[in-house]
């Protein structure tokens, strides 16, 4: 074990003898984004690759990729910062004795080792990650628990209150708001309550095409078993292979494809949580209630301050007969937004990249086109062979209308997949003194070219001014679209060579951009959430009366504050 104190797996008689999912940490990094052996690196020649089988990308070298990190970063393969192989002591855990001695009594497995409890201590910003990389951890989850199912989160809630034990509900752990950081001034015992043992679905109802399944299955895990009967949600985050269905659920999650399936909120028929006032869920699977406000709208969103979600029943549908993906790269991002708007009454999933530059690795020049200010859209069509063929050719006459050229279905299925491992790119960059972040926003139409102009250049002028000694990397893609506006995305980095501490200028830079993303009227998230990070803006964004109304659901829901990860309020 990489780390000091706590209790070994093996020599703890409670501790897990009836797990039955791979345990986490076996193949996914301490340390860095996803599994344990994909990575980005440099080989002895100096050339990129992607590491590992698990991913299209996997096992190929990407020659244009040391140049385009060289010449954008400043940086330079002879500078390393190599993240330090283990932890430094981790604090002994704080133990409430009666609370574990009611616990062992229900034969819910436990552990209070090291690696278990800093596995859960955090989710993937950038100071949660280079604090890891340099070994150094601070309050922890005291012990680990791992319930099978609904009754058992029962169980524990109840134990919780009885002994004033504080909870924090943990899923697939890929949280980008510090909202699984303990409160560092939290001197109950903590508990994490990992959920990633509930992950069965229970039934699947084909006459209403409704699927009724635990709340800590993972995404990729959900799709795989609904495909295995012919369904699928199509809600599919960037994080979708380790993000969980409750994780989905306290976040108000939105996924690549929600313009045909929809967001989270769409696709929810019932929600079960375990509150320490009880059990809250609706009495009927009924479509849609008239019956006061939805109390669904107190869950979704909740970010693990009152309960823990335990069953949820979602939409379904069969799994599209076709697919295809496509490409279209446009002169400019102006031209590619506006083509996005019209695109927009056509229903199909459609993302613009302003092309983080990865054109460069995979999109030859294209004539006429400036390399430094093209840009690409990636899109997906599905559904019955006939209407996406249809689709195709209306999205691609609309395109040449705003100047976009085909860029073909290879580029469109690289394009979908470089999401999936865009996060593997920040661990390279933190070997080579370059860190970064993406944070996203929600705009309306007429604002968006405006936002984006205005973030990357505050962006810029923010890290002239606080020292930064390299140009940074600050771009930006759209990624959902509405009737009413669209997500946009924000990728920031830079080299801090030079930085006594780069984390806190990263941050300083972080909080001016939210600051000119809400000055020029965008939201505080589209489906990020609010977590510890932002929620000093959370009373001008729902206002005074909103927050109150948000702190007396708490208060009657959880008045002894056991689910006590301070998110949000």
């Amino acid at each position: 074990s990489a780390f000091t104190s706590g209790v070994s797996l093996e020599s703890s008689p409670n501790t897990m003898e009836h797990i039955k999912c791979p345990i986490l940490q076996e193949i996914m990094k301490w340390n860095g984004w996803g599994y344990v052996d994909s990575k980005f690196q440099f080989n002895k020649k100096g050339q990129a690759e992607f590491t590992g089988k698990r991913y299209r990308l996997s096992g190929m070298v990407m020659p244009a990729l040391k140049e385009w990190f060289e010449s954008t970063f400043g940086a330079s393969l002879q500078h390393k910062t190599p993240a330090i192989p283990n932890s430094s002591a981790v604090q002994p855990p704080i133990l409430n004795e009666a609370f574990v001695e009611d616990l062992k009594s229900t034969g819910i497995p436990f552990s209070q080792d090291a690696e278990d409890r800093v596995f859960r201590a955090h989710g993937h910003c950038l100071h949660e990650i280079f604090a890891l990389r340099e070994g150094k951890v601070g309050r922890v989850p005291d012990m680990v628990v791992w319930p099978s199912n609904h009754n058992d989160v029962v169980k524990i809630v109840e134990l919780a209150c009885k002994h004033n034990v504080c909870l924090i509900p943990y899923g697939g752990g890929t949280s980008v708001s510090s909202a699984l950081e303990c409160p560092p001034e939290e001197t109950r015992t903590i508990v994490s309550v990992d959920t990633s043992q509930m992950n069965r679905i229970l039934w699947i109802d084909e006459k209403n095409l409704t699927a009724h399944v635990e709340a800590g299955i993972v995404g990729q895990e959900l799709e795989r078993l609904l495909n295995e009967s012919g369904y699928c949600t199509g809600h599919e985050p960037d994080s979708m292979e380790f993000s969980s269905l409750g994780g989905w659920v306290a976040t108000r999650a939105s996924g690549m494809k929600k313009n045909i399936y929809g967001n989270i909120e769409d696709l929810v028929v019932h929600i079960r949580m375990v509150t320490p006032q009880g059990v809250i869920e609706k009495s009927c699977q009924g479509p849609r209630m008239s019956t006061g406000p939805d109390i669904h709208h107190f869950i979704l969103g909740s970010e693990g301050t009152l309960g823990v979600v335990t069953e949820v029943t979602m939409k379904i549908r069969p799994m599209p007969e076709y697919q295809k993906y496509g490409s279209v790269v446009f002169p400019n991002f102006e031209q590619g937004v506006a083509c996005l708007r019209e695109v927009l009454t056509l229903i199909t999933n459609v993302f613009a990249g302003h092309a983080l530059k990865p054109q460069k690795f995979y999109i030859t020049k294209f004539k006429g086109f400036d390399p430094n200010r093209l840009c690409v859209a990636t899109l997906l069509f599905e559904g019955d062979r006939e209407r996406v063929l249809q689709h195709e050719k209306q999205v691609y006459d609309i395109a040449a209308k705003f100047g976009g050229l085909a860029a073909g279905e290879d580029n469109g299925q690289r394009g979908y997949m470089l999401t999936f491992v865009i996060a593997y790119l920040r661990d390279l960059g933190m070997d080579y003194y370059v860190i970064g972040e993406s944070f996203e926003t929600s705009v309306p139409w007429d604002r968006v070219l405006d936002i984006c102009r205005n973030v990357k250049e505050r962006i810029i002028r923010e890290c002239k001014e606080r020292g930064v000694q390299f140009p940074p990397l600050s771009t930006c893609r759209v990624t959902q679209t509405y009737d009413a506006g669209a997500c946009v995305y924000f990728y920031f980095a830079f080299n801090y060579r030079g930085l006594s501490d780069p984390v806190h200028v990263y941050e300083q830079v972080e909080h001016a951009a939210r600051d000119e993303i809400l000055a020029n009227g965008g939201s505080l998230s589209h489906h990020h959430g609010v977590g510890k990070l932002r929620k000093e803006w959370m009373r001008e964004t729902v206002s005074r009366v909103g927050m109150g109304m948000l702190k007396s659901v708490k208060d009657y829901v959880d008045p002894g504050n056991i689910f006590g990860n301070r998110n949000l309020l």
